[in-house]
C-alpha cells in the first residue's frame, strides 16, 4: 500500500479545519471527512445494514444487475481509481464483472480503509491493487501520473458522495476530476434520489441511534487527537432538510452555553447552538445529465434503482 500523506500533516489540517470551523461567526462547521476515522467508518458500515437506510443496498442491486453493461464501455487496458473506496464491498461487483487484468487503485484518507479494502479485494486474482492514502484530488491525480498512455482511466465515485457538496461545490470537484482526465476517460457516479421526507429523515436519524453515534464520534475524534474537552451528553444529534438545497443536515447540538476548549484554544457554544457536520444533498433523476454537461462530461447512460430511489451515472470526458 502506498501512502501520499504523513500523519503529521494529517493532523496539521485536522487541526486547522477544526480551529477554524469552530471560530466562524454564525454557524459553526466541520467538514465531513473527519467522520470517518477507524470508529466512524465502522459505524458508517453498521448505518449501511440499517432497515432506514436503503441507499446502499439500492447501489449494490444496480451494481449487481448491471455490472456487465458498465465494464463493456471500459478499455481493455485499463486503470481504475476509486475515491472512496471504504471497504470495496461494493466495487467487488464491477471488478469481478471485468474478468481481465487492471490496475485498481481505492484511494482513502483512512489507511484502515484501505487495509480493509485490500483484504476484501485480494481474492480477485485478476486486479492488482495499489491504495492510496490521499485526498481524492490528490490520489487521482497520482494515478493519472502513474497511468500508461495506452490506458483508459475509469473512475469510480459511489455511494452518492457527490451529495456531501452543495451544487455549486460539486460541480467545481467535477471539472477538477475532468481536468485530470483525458477525453474518453470515463466516470461512474452514484446520485441518491429524491424521496418522501419521512423516508428521508428516518435513514439520517435512526431509531437505534446509530447514526447519532457516528456523528458525536466526531467530538471523542477532536478530544483524542486533538487534545479536546467536548462532554457527548451535552452534544445532541439533529437532522434537518433544507428545502431550498434539497439535501439533509447532520449536526450537534449544545444542549446548554459551555465553553469547549480544544487544545490551547476555547469556543463558547450558546444553547441551541450547532456545528454542522454534514449534507446529504438529494437529486432530481435529470439533473446528473445537466452535471456532465456542465463540467466536461457527457452522460451517456444512467440506472436507476426504483425500489429506493437511486442512480448511477456513466460520465464520459469529451
Amino acid at each position: 500500500m502506498t501512502t501520499l500523506t504523513e500523519s503529521t500533516g494529517f493532523i496539521h489540517e485536522f487541526t486547522a479545519d477544526v480551529l477554524l470551523g469552530l471560530a466562524l461567526n454564525g454557524q459553526k462547521e466541520l467538514p465531513s471527512k473527519y467522520l470517518y476515522d477507524t470508529v466512524g467508518s465502522r459505524l458508517f458500515d453498521v448505518i449501511t445494514e440499517l432497515p432506514e437506510y436503503g441507499l446502499t443496498r439500492a447501489e449494490e442491486r444496480i451494481l449487481k444487475r448491471h455490472a456487465r453493461e458498465i465494464v463493456v464501455r471500459l478499455s481493455p487496458r485499463l486503470a481504475i481509481a476509486e475515491l472512496g473506496s471504504g471497504s470495496g464491498r461494493k466495487t467487488r461487483y464491477l471488478l469481478e464483472a471485468l474478468r481481465r487484468p487492471a490496475m485498481y487503485y481505492p484511494i482513502e484518507v483512512s489507511s484502515d480503509a484501505l487495509a480493509l479494502c485490500e483484504r476484501e479485494l485480494s481474492d480477485i486474482d485478476c486486479i492488482a491493487i495499489v491504495g492510496l492514502e490521499a485526498d481524492y484530488l490528490d490520489g487521482l491525480a497520482e494515478v493519472a501520473r502513474r497511468r500508461t498512455a495506452d490506458q483508459q482511466l475509469g473512475v469510480l465515485f459511489l455511494g452518492s458522495t457527490i451529495g456531501n457538496f452543495e451544487r455549486s461545490a460539486a460541480l467545481a470537484f467535477l471539472r477538477r476530476i475532468r481536468d485530470v482526465m483525458k477525453p474518453d476517460d470515463v466516470l461512474v457516479i452514484a446520485t441518491d434520489l429524491m424521496k418522501p421526507l419521512p423516508v428521508l429523515m428516518a435513514a439520517y436519524d435512526d431509531p437505534l441511534g446509530v447514526t447519532a453515534a457516528f456523528n458525536r464520534n466526531l467530538l471523542v475524534r477532536i478530544n483524542r487527537e486533538l487534545g479536546g474537552n467536548f462532554d457527548l451528553a451535552q452534544f445532541a444529534h439533529v437532522a434537518r432538510f433544507n428545502e431550498d438545497q434539497l439535501a439533509i443536515e447532520m449536526h450537534l447540538q449544545s444542549m446548554r452555553a459551555q465553553t469547549v476548549r480544544v487544545g490551547d484554544r476555547s469556543f463558547a457554544f450558546r444553547e441551541g447552538e450547532t456545528i454542522w457536520t454534514e449534507s446529504c444533498h438529494k437529486y432530481l433523476p435529470e439533473e446528473p445529465f445537466k452535471m456532465a454537461a456542465s463540467s466536461g462530461f457527457r452522460c451517456d447512460q444512467q440506472w436507476i434503482d426504483r425500489e429506493w430511489g437511486f442512480a448511477e451515472n456513466l460520465f464520459t470526458a469529451v
